[in-house]
């Protein structure tokens, strides 16, 4: 299945909903593709909806590495919502929860925003 990235703005953040698998190839780099497209334009302000997330690999976590320390150097943050148990585990084992702001709901993730 590949990667389905849904665009919303919603008060001033954009939310991308990502349906599918976040793995090595084609699915990676559109997301890659996604986050540089947003944050060249100005909008370094994002939250991820990993809810429909049905796989992701060491290239995926990289991605999502890559998104935040991107979006950082302009100022912005990444924010990861919904995030699948596997997905979890995968961070909490490779002790990378730190690198990421979580928030249960996409409402959560929006109010946590400076307005």
């Amino acid at each position: 299945m590949q990667l389905t990235i849904t665009a919303e703005q919603k008060q001033g953040v954009t939310v991308l909903a990502l349906d599918g698998r976040v793995v090595l190839g084609e699915e990676c780099e559109s997301l890659r593709g996604k986050i540089q497209e947003l944050v060249g334009s100005q909008r370094p302000n994002i939250v991820l909806n990993l809810e429909n997330v049905s796989r992701i690999d060491s290239t995926g976590i990289g991605a999502l590495v890559e998104s935040v320390i991107l979006s950082a150097r302009e100022g912005g943050r990444i924010k990861l919502v919904n995030v699948p148990r596997l997905i979890n585990n995968i961070l909490s084992t490779h002790r990378l929860l730190q690198a990421f702001e979580i928030c249960g709901t996409v409402e959560e993730a929006l109010a946590s925003f400076p307005k």
